[in-house]
């Protein structure tokens, strides 16, 4: 399924969680085996390039994909969760969001220096989540190749954010 095809099952929400947000809900997507399944093979093939050690993925959202891309691409997946949801020591960072301010932590221990990680997650808007999430990976040593998104808000600049990162991205607004 075409990335233009996926898109007709992400379904516009305004006004939420605040007034003036537009809420791209992906609902539709994951009530879909076949959207869904085309959403990770494209995803899955769009970053087998960057020959990646393991994944991030950014909570909540960011599990639903990153889970299953990780097992398609066979390499362990590691949790960039808010705060006190991690057991054992972790690494944190706080960040700005579009509408609030957030913070991130990752066990320090899922990180080995050296080794290529790809950071995952439903949406790209200004950034701020997954800048965050790079941040803790560089801090404890571990090299970001590049970013995956289902869903990229172009209009909100958020690969700015993210600096000379590569970002792979299938629906564009």
């Amino acid at each position: 399924m075409a990335p233009d095809q996926l898109k007709t099952y992400v379904r516009d929400v305004p006004d939420f969680p605040k007034p003036g947000i537009v809420f791209k809900d992906i609902t539709p997507l994951l009530a879909d085996a076949t959207a869904f399944l085309s959403t990770i093979n494209a995803l899955a093939d769009r970053i087998a390039a960057y020959d990646v050690d393991a994944l991030f993925d950014i909570e909540y959202r960011g599990f639903i994909f990153g889970a299953s891309l990780a097992e398609r691409c066979s390499v362990p997946l590691h949790l960039v969760r808010k705060p006190g949801r991690l057991p054992r020591e972790v690494a944190s960072v706080s960040y700005e969001l579009e509408y609030g301010v957030n913070e991130v932590e990752i066990h320090t221990s899922s990180v080995q220096r050296g080794d290529r990680y790809l950071i995952v997650d439903d949406l790209l808007a200004t950034g701020g989540t997954a800048a965050a999430g790079i941040k803790l990976v560089r801090d404890q040593g571990g090299e970001i190749v590049a970013c995956a998104f289902v869903i990229e808000l172009e209009f909100l600049d958020g690969r700015k954010a993210l600096g000379e990162c590569p970002v792979v991205s299938l629906i564009s607004y």
